[in-house]
């Protein structure tokens, strides 16, 4: 049996995003691979990411830029909030929110996720930060009022 996943979907790693960061599977959906792209954030997979960027976003050196970010940054966890079609049936958007750890402070990334599949595979195109208001309920997965919790 192996560990959890770390994109936080409960799953065992094995069963979960490891088949995609080792080739063995493509993602079905956008939130596989947008989980799976969290995943190689904390396992610092930098091949994943730059392969599943979209070609028209991709910019020179990103597998070399990508795994220059991945010093001191640790991934403390994911929750995914929503996941929506596009204006075809070949465009998604999920919108997470995800803690991580840099030189000592703690910090979230909260972000609504464009991703377009072409050929039978999803890639990642860019995202855009929802808006929140302070009564709105937090992202980050607690029971509490963003003004209460991480705003």
């Amino acid at each position: 049996m192996s560990e959890k996943c770390p994109c936080c979907s409960g799953k065992e790693y094995s069963l979960c995003c490891q088949p995609f960061l080792n080739g063995q599977a493509n993602p079905s959906s956008a939130e596989q691979l947008m989980r799976s792209r969290y995943t190689a954030y904390v396992e610092k997979d930098a091949a994943w990411l730059a392969q599943t960027w979209h070609s028209s976003k991709r910019v020179a050196d990103l597998e070399t830029l990508l795994s220059e970010s991945f010093a001191g940054t640790e991934w403390l966890g994911l929750n995914v909030t929503r996941c929506n079609h596009g204006s075809h049936e070949n465009e998604a958007f999920v919108t997470f929110f995800a803690r991580y750890l840099e030189k000592g402070r703690t910090s979230a990334i909260y972000e609504c996720s464009r991703f377009l599949r072409e050929d039978q595979r999803w890639y990642y195109v860019d995202g855009t930060t929802p808006e929140l208001g302070r009564n709105d309920r937090c992202p980050c997965g607690a029971d509490k009022k963003y003004k209460k919790c991480c705003g």
